[in-house]
């Protein structure tokens, strides 16, 4: 046939020049949509081909090849794909999005956020190619043995004309692009190669660049995890993190409902953030059909997760025409809150069948766990399961988690109990273990800066409370079949926390005798809404102001010295405000409340040289 021009209607110039001019943010994306397209194409072939039916040009391997014309400034993408009739032709690349066009530009004329956010539903990819080209020429034949190869050209204005192509022409589509002065660069081989291993290097299709294959590395997420080895992952591990190293660990999983996933994310085997680097930069991507979509999508996982690199792949993604923005957030939300879900679980049976590994990712990544749990309400309960520290039952060195804390609970006990310290060996000699190993209670040591943080948003776990052994407000169970030792009585104890309270005024919320102590003259206990030592550490670092506590003092009625503290305040109240100072300030110390420690070194100086003076 001759070649005929038609004119496009009026309303799908208006949403070309829309296409062109307003939806990429990027020209370079054009290729991506001309390669998914052709990809598209093969596997409809190939689908074809299992029915059975026939094909034309049956012996031609399924492919898409790119050529160049640096002299002509021209960029040919064809495929060996199931093609187009005549009336294909006029009715996918004549019509733009025929069925819904008016009702686009409506739309479009009524949304405040722009045309981004309304063309999940056109597919006309095709027409980015306008955005770097002069003109586009798709030459094209069907799958059908006795159709007719096609010439299809526009210059993106305000027509397009159709001609025969040479008989020869083999079956598929190719897709010839004149390119724009400013558009020269995509006839390059280096920016070409650049934008299909960014873009497209995943399809499941040979991508032939001047006979030369690129797209070597498979999309292992979207196999059977049966059917890829140990080797497979570690190779595309370092592939899409351009490393050497072979990760930590890795999951593997698809879903078909309520969405269609297939991802694969790797821990890897050192944590970004511990070289003093800053913040990490999430690296899960985002495709779509093994086809590219956001390399770092925000929202796709919470932002404690930030550390895993990997895959997210989904079909179910409502995707605009750029495939630059998700129209449906809450389907992204959806997508993160299962992802999230099964890594959690991933962690949970490590932790169960691979104990070394899943202590080897503790001792990594446990400030990102914690992070999870101050910051994502809905996981807490699950990533506390995870949370891993030593107690009072443990070797030094050796962890336990709370379900095995809970596991070991006495019958008597209805609460977790922790003491939160710089390390272990300092928790040790705390005197508030003595009234909790007097009891047989076991003591989670937590040694790390943050964990009050951590324990304040958990507060239960199973269930059970969680409570800090420092706190005046902590109920235990009476001490059974217990000697009776000498000390204080109820009348004398009285008079000393009388005589406390008035020596040091305005210092202390409460003076009183506690069973509580038993090793120690007294302990300092925080008040119920006091801050803790290493949140006011906090406060203070982030040049915040730090509010004023009033802690509480327990005196132990069996000290010794208590009691010659009692005798003191009578025979000489000055040496017994002095050595009531020396064990207030002591208290103070070991409960890392005292903010001066010269206080205590003043007063033992005054303390001795009274005494030496006599």
């Amino acid at each position: 046939m001759s070649a005929n021009t038609h004119q496009f209607q009026t309303e799908v110039r208006q949403l070309l020049d829309i296409v062109i001019h307003a939806f990429y943010s990027d020209k370079e994306v054009f290729v991506r949509e001309l390669i998914s397209n052709a990809s598209d194409a093969l596997e409809k072939l190939r689908l074809k081909q299992l029915t059975g039916a026939a094909i034309a040009d049956p012996q031609r391997d399924l492919c898409i090849t790119i050529s160049t014309d640096k002299d002509k400034h021209t960029l040919t993408i064809a495929d060996s794909g199931i093609g187009m009739t005549e009336e294909e032709v006029v009715e996918y690349l004549g019509t733009i999005a025929h069925s819904g066009t008016k009702k686009f530009l409506e739309a479009m004329k009524e949304s405040q956020s722009g045309p981004q956010d309304l063309i999940g539903q056109f597919g006309v990819g095709f027409y980015s190619a306008f955005m770097a080209a002069d003109k586009v020429e798709v030459t094209t034949r069907s799958w059908q043995p006795d159709a007719k190869p096609v010439v299809w050209a526009s210059t993106g204005q305000d027509s397009y004309t159709l001609d025969s192509a040479p008989q020869d022409t083999p079956r598929g589509t190719s897709i010839c692009i004149y390119l724009k002065e400013d558009a020269h660069r995509f006839a390059e081989e280096n920016s070409l190669r650049y934008i299909i291993s960014k873009y497209s290097n995943f399809v499941g299709f040979p991508i032939k660049l001047d006979d030369e294959r690129l797209n070597t590395v498979q999309a292992i997420w979207m196999k059977n995890k049966k059917d890829v080895t140990a080797e497979e992952y570690e190779e595309f591990y370092k592939f899409i993190n351009h490393t050497d190293s072979a990760p930590l660990t890795h999951m593997h999983f698809s879903a078909d409902a309520p969405i269609v996933l297939n991802s694969v994310l790797f821990v890897p085997a050192e944590n970004p953030e511990a070289f003093g680097f800053g913040r990490c930069e999430p690296n899960v991507s985002l495709y779509c059909h093994k086809v590219l979509i956001d390399s770092k999508p925000e929202n796709l996982l919470p932002e404690w997760l930030r550390f895993l690199s990997g895959v997210v792949d989904s079909e179910d993604l409502p995707l605009n025409i750029s495939r630059e923005m998700l129209q449906d957030h809450t389907l992204l939300r959806r997508i993160s809150g299962i992802i999230t879900k099964r890594f959690i679980k991933h962690l949970e049976t490590m932790a169960k069948d691979d104990a070394d590994t899943y202590e080897q990712f503790w001792q990594k990544y446990s400030r990102f766990i914690k992070e999870g749990i101050c910051t994502t309400w809905e996981h807490k309960d699950a990533l506390a399961k995870l949370l891993r520290f030593e107690s009072t039952f443990t070797e030094a060195g050796k962890l336990t988690s709370f379900a095995d804390y809970v596991s070991r609970m006495k019958e008597n006990q209805k609460d977790i109990y922790v003491l939160y310290g710089a390390s272990r060996a300092q928790l040790e000699h705390s005197p508030y273990l003595d009234a909790l190993t007097a009891r047989g209670f076991e003591v989670c040591f937590l040694t790390d800066g943050g964990d009050q943080f951590v324990m304040d948003s958990l507060h239960k776990f199973d269930d059970k409370e969680i409570k800090s052994i420092d706190r005046a407000n902590l109920e235990l169970p009476p001490l059974q079949n217990q000697p009776d030792r000498p000390g204080l009585d109820e009348k004398q104890g009285k008079k000393l926390t009388d005589w406390v309270s008035s020596a040091f005024a305005d210092s202390f919320s409460k003076v009183s005798l506690s069973e509580r102590v038993t090793s120690a003259p007294a302990i300092a206990l925080q008040g119920e809404n006091d801050l803790s030592p290493e949140v006011k550490a906090y406060l203070k670092a982030m040049g915040q102001t730090v509010p004023e506590s009033h802690p509480e003092i327990a005196f132990n009625p069996h000290s010794p010295i208590v009691q010659r503290l009692a005798e003191l305040q009578t025979e000489n109240e000055e040496v017994a405000t002095l050595l009531a100072g020396q064990i207030i300030n002591t208290a103070l110390l070991r409960a890392g409340m005292l903010d001066d420690p010269a206080k205590l070194a003043d007063n033992s100086q005054a303390l001795l040289e009274k005494l030496l003076s006599k």
